[in-house]
């Protein structure tokens, strides 16, 4: 994994790995000489332990069941896999689970051509709907850009931060996807597009791809009416798609500029160039430093400019007083026709082509299902011509590179194991089975994070992986068990059915104990993360929900699945018996 899941992810990955790096060292260095220190005397034989007879009890009926019928037992659970398609069909798709940061992002998007009064009265009205919620403690905002050159936000673009009470002052039932709801519904205002999204995921995603929504549309292009048009028609077309809370494509045009077009003859009659003129509207709209203030061992700039209503003024700008070298007194429509153009707010620029962005909020809906819709309603409403191109930004681009990298590493990684398993069993059907026996320990984490309404994500998928890894590990121990009590059996010269009947009951009920205390030390772990609440939970979670659901099939499989493909294994390659009778010689051959 790379990006952000790679920087999230690693680390679980490396502690892990050394982990079970270092158990594996101690088993076999530390746990013998400790063994021999502290366990002497009388050892209890595990029979009579009340629980593991109570487990043998239990398992011991069901698995002469299997025996009995094991094709039966393959085909029930053939079913049971396939039924496991229904749910995994129903499951969406998300890169990362929505974190909790506690406190929320409004940050609307207006029309542009906003002046600067407009701006704060939207924001203060934007401000005061907000504060009506009585779990808002605080609301600050912001429009337009920062002093800072890494903040290209347009005077349209509104960032407010809204700071919500402790949990314990909420009402009851209140959660935070109710309140964006709520806030949704109450924040209503002409001209303005509702975004929700958490503060720092939303800084990560707007750095990484300049998106501020979980789904961005880039167009792609040459020319800025025909992007606008494209723009517009998404737009259009995305506001129906079940789940979209809001669309909003910029505008490319509607920025009012003022256009000062300098009558070169006529100040050249003043005695006065090109930037000559230049310097006084610089000077005058823009602003010029005239000094710097010093104050302890900070300098500050003295910046000097026109007041705010002469420079909003088109009639005001055409009346600047000038004096030329000459001492010529005149004012700037005297050499300079100023008059108030049309052209683009904003111009944006990737891969060195014009591009258009289009802003969709999705709530109430997974995101891959939401894309996919909106892929096939664009295809199918917008025409894109010759030259133009239409990408998908976001966390959806996020989806996107982080399930190809998977379908890279997971085939690769399934590999590996089974060369390792090869090396271990020295037979390809052996090896096999234990891999064909992975999909059916992933049945229930499928089901459960169905029933727990959970998408999935790069979280669960780490999860399965973590899963299928366990579940490997248990077939790994079942069939070695049933493999040396068979091994057994044939050194003493038991080859019958009912030799490998027996061994295979021998086999399978030693591992009942082990079965059972590895999973209960795993759900001991796994269930307090999912009881567990706080920022970074939701991550936690959808990690832990496949290893809940799969020790519940994965240990079935083991112990039921796996003896029974062991016995159809064996029983087809038990030796045909030899018949006693001696050998008949031809009478030619007597004589």
């Amino acid at each position: 994994l790379e990006a952000q899941e790679g920087r999230l992810f690693a680390p679980l990955a490396f502690t892990k790995t050394y982990a079970m790096a270092a158990a594996a060292g101690l088993s076999v260095t530390l746990i013998p000489v400790l063994m021999g220190y502290l366990i002497r005397g009388r050892i209890p034989d595990e029979k009579t332990n009340p629980l593991n007879r109570l487990l043998i009890a239990m398992y011991r009926p069901l698995l002469d069941y299997v025996l009995a019928w094991p094709k039966l037992t393959l085909a029930f659970a053939a079913v049971i896999l396939g039924l496991s398609v229904w749910p995994l069909q129903h499951i969406g798709g998300e890169f990362m689970p929505r974190l909790d940061e506690g406190d929320i992002l409004y940050m609307p998007s207006a029309l542009p051509g906003l002046s600067a009064g407009k701006a704060a009265e939207l924001l203060q009205q934007t401000d005061r709907l907000i504060k009506t919620v009585p779990e808002v403690l605080s609301v600050y905002g912001k429009a337009g850009r920062a002093e800072t050159a890494t903040d290209p936000a347009p005077m349209e673009m509104f960032e407010t931060t809204i700071q919500f009470k402790p949990r314990d002052q909420w009402r009851p039932g209140m959660t935070q996807d109710k309140l964006v709801d709520e806030l949704d519904r109450i924040v209503k205002v002409p001209g303005l597009a509702n975004i929700w999204v958490p503060p720092i995921r939303n800084r990560i995603d707007m750095l990484a791809t300049g998106i501020k929504s979980p789904v961005g549309v880039k167009v792609a292009g040459t020319d800025l009416a025909v992007i606008d048009r494209i723009t517009g028609d998404i737009e259009r077309a995305l506001k129906d798609v079940p789940g979209v809370s809001s669309a909003l494509a910029e505008r490319l045009t509607g920025g009012r500029y003022v256009d000062v077009n300098i009558r070169r003859d006529d100040a050249a009659r003043f005695g006065m160039n090109i930037a000559d003129v230049q310097s006084v509207i610089t000077a005058a709209v823009g602003g010029d430093n005239i000094g710097e203030t010093v104050e302890g061992l900070q300098r500050f700039p003295i910046s000097v400019r026109y007041p705010r209503e002469i420079r909003d003024s088109l009639e005001k700008i055409r009346k600047l007083p000038i004096v030329s070298e000459r001492g010529a007194r005149l004012v700037l429509s005297d050499v300079a026709d100023i008059r108030v153009t049309d052209g683009p707010p904003m111009l944006r620029s990737e891969n060195a082509r014009l591009s258009g962005w289009v802003y969709v909020d999705i709530r109430g809906r997974d995101l891959r299902s939401a894309v996919q819709d909106m892929q096939k309603i664009v295809s199918e409403k917008v025409i894109l011509p010759a030259g133009y191109s239409v990408s998908w930004s976001g966390q959806f681009e996020f989806l996107e590179r982080a399930t190809a990298k998977l379908k890279v590493v997971v085939p690769f990684t399934l590999l590996i194991i089974l060369v390792l398993l090869y090396l271990t069993f020295k037979r390809m059907d052996e090896a096999v089975l234990i891999m064909a026996t992975l999909p059916f320990a992933l049945v229930g984490g499928i089901w459960l994070l169905y029933l727990l309404d959970y998408n999935l994500s790069v979280a669960g998928a780490v999860g399965f992986i973590a899963l299928a890894a366990v579940s490997a590990e248990f077939g790994v121990i079942m069939l070695l068990y049933l493999k040396h009590a068979w091994d057994e059996r044939v050194a003493q010269g038991k080859t019958g059915n009912e030799d490998l009947l027996d061994a295979i009951r021998e086999g399978a009920v030693l591992r009942v104990r082990p079965k059972a205390m590895t999973v209960a030390v795993i759900l001991a772990g796994l269930f307090p993360i999912m009881w567990g609440s706080g920022t970074g939970s939701e991550v936690m979670q959808r990690i832990a929900a496949p290893m809940v659901g799969g020790m519940i099939t994965a240990p079935l499989l083991s112990m039921f699945v796996v003896p029974a493909v062991y016995l159809l294994m064996r029983r087809r390659r038990e030796p045909p018996r030899t018949s006693l009778a001696p050998e008949t010689v031809p009478a030619s051959a007597s004589t």
